[in-house]
């Protein structure tokens, strides 16, 4: 009864900051699609993660662990590096270049850097499709949860989450999906260090954990995974580090955080807020996992392995803080990735495409209504259950990310990046990804399907982007602003001419405010 009280509880409470954003951000499209450009540091970097580490973090990551040991762990160590890349390498520039455009969407961005409607086309087309499989996983964790934690029926326990994460991104918007992400991350770290903490006291620190495990197969300590599973296959452990490290600037959910930043500057402070939160919570969940091994040896869906220890090592209401912070990384995900897609869908495709002249009321509400399309189809998905929670996360994760990441880096890295570089990178680097985990070529290659993509992404743009046009003046002048480069209003060979035929006078000058200086002080 006490679980049941705290969980309506917390549902309550989203839906309550839901309607407060929506006070805030239903006037125009730019509130209601980035929450007019006002968040913080400390907002901008929980919500990055927290709607980052969805239902994979204690749902998947648990199950993996489970199922094949330490060789697990490469995916945190790859993790925690996205921490600071994503921040580090796109927050400032984004920022700054996207407001520049006058972008509302990470894909209307693409389209306006690389002057390509093509580009939003298959970019929308790519978001829509491959960050569906991702929803599915996020809504069949929250059911799988529920049902644990209540006993719900699994198809009660889905329509039940997918309502409760309708009613508030409808009320409030981005800003509402930002602020309970917020809320959801403090709830998450809170919830797995406190079962962290009791489950390593349970089998008596790591040092026992690892002597347990060894008893029941040596093989879980190995970086090669049980049974030696991809000894020497140094392809799949570098794809397993990389998908995370460098993958997030690649999912149009995740990069929509920067151009939501107050300013250019809040990245700096997001970086550490995130970074502390991500050392405290990235690890927990795949040693949870391993713990999982010795505390419940015989469990029939490792997938459940922390509901489960939850339950059985914790209080009633300690227990039910624990399961609410697992609802509460699976829906902050959830309701990023169904924002996302009805906003691109909204503004990049009945805007851009169907009604250029909608209003920016008819934006918002369509954007609504496409928010509740999105939901229930994502609701039937996932009443059939479709694979395991930890592999439509890699496949939906690895597809989009190789998909946009390339595109993403060099829009604000390179003057030179044309609409070619940036379609060949999207379509080949999805695509490859797509293929060789379908085909299992991983299986074959040893090479992980994350890392191929990615590799094939890179040389993609570099051979196309030779035969692209030239990006426009306007495009040029706005990457150099994004990089803090003055722009150059005079050819460079002039200016450099008049900084010599200046220099003479400019230390004649300089010699004398010194030796004024000096005759001053003496």
């Amino acid at each position: 009864m006490v679980e049941i009280i705290v969980f309506f509880l917390y549902l309550g409470c989203l839906i309550l900051i839901g309607a407060l954003a929506g006070r805030r951000s239903s006037s125009t499209a730019e509130e209601f699609l980035l929450g007019g450009r006002s968040l913080g540091p400390a907002v901008t970097a929980l919500a990055m993660k927290a709607s980052a580490m969805s239902g994979y973090m204690l749902i998947g990551a648990p199950s993996f662990a489970y199922n094949s040991g330490w060789h697990a762990l490469w995916y945190a160590v790859g993790d925690l590096g996205g921490v600071i890349t994503n921040l580090s390498v796109l927050g400032r520039r984004m920022r700054r270049l996207s407001e520049i455009l006058g972008c509302l969407t990470p894909i209307e961005y693409l389209e306006k850097r690389y002057e390509s409607p093509t580009v939003r086309i298959v970019g929308s087309f790519i978001t829509v499709v491959a960050l569906s499989g991702y929803t599915f996983a996020q809504f069949i964790s929250a059911a799988k949860t529920m049902a644990t934690m209540f006993g719900f029926n699994y198809v009660f326990a889905v329509i039940l989450g997918v309502v409760v994460i309708l009613i508030y991104t409808s009320l409030g918007g981005y800003l509402a999906v930002a602020w309970n992400a917020f809320f959801q991350a403090m709830v998450m770290v809170f919830g797995v260090v406190i079962l962290l903490i009791v489950a390593l006291i349970k089998v008596g620190g790591l040092t026992k954990l690892n002597l347990a495990l060894a008893q029941i197969d040596p093989t879980y300590l190995s970086i090669w995974g049980k049974g030696l599973q991809y000894k020497g296959q140094w392809g799949m452990i570098v794809g397993a580090i990389l998908i995370y490290a460098i993958g997030y600037m690649g999912l149009p959910h995740a990069v929509v955080r920067h151009m939501s930043m107050k300013s250019s500057e809040t990245a700096k402070s997001a970086l550490m807020y995130s970074l502390i939160w991500g050392v405290l919570f990235i690890y927990s969940p795949y040693i949870l996992g391993l713990m999982g091994i010795i505390l419940f040896p015989n469990l029939e869906d490792p997938e459940l392995v922390i509901p489960i220890m939850a339950k059985q090592l914790l209080p009633g209401f300690i227990a039910s803080l624990v399961l609410i912070g697992i609802l509460a990384a699976i829906l902050t995900t959830a309701d990023s990735i169904l924002t996302t897609q009805a906003f691109i869908l909204s503004r990049d495709v009945y805007q851009r495409f169907m009604n250029p002249s909608a209003t920016e009321k008819q934006i918002i509400w369509t954007s609504r209504l496409l928010l509740i399309v999105m939901g229930i189809i994502g609701a039937i998905v996932a009443i059939y259950q479709p694979p395991g929670v930890f592999w439509l996360v890699i496949f939906a994760f690895g597809v989009t990310s190789n998909s946009f990441l390339v595109p993403y880096i060099a829009a604000v890295y390179s003057e030179k990046a044309n609409k070619y570089g940036c379609l060949a990178a999207m379509i080949s680097g999805g695509g490859i990804t797509f293929f060789w985990t379908v085909l299992k070529l991983d299986e074959t290659t040893g090479l992980h399907p994350y890392f191929a993509g990615l590799i094939i992404s890179i040389i993609c743009y570099f051979v196309f982007n030779s035969f692209g046009p030239k990006p426009s003046e306007s495009i040029v002048e706005a990457v150099r602003r994004a990089r803090g480069v003055a722009v150059h209003k005079l050819p460079r060979g002039v200016e450099k001419g008049i900084a010599r035929s200046l220099a003479p006078e400019s230390e004649a000058i300089t010699e004398f405010l010194n030796s004024r200086k000096a005759m001053e002080e003496y």
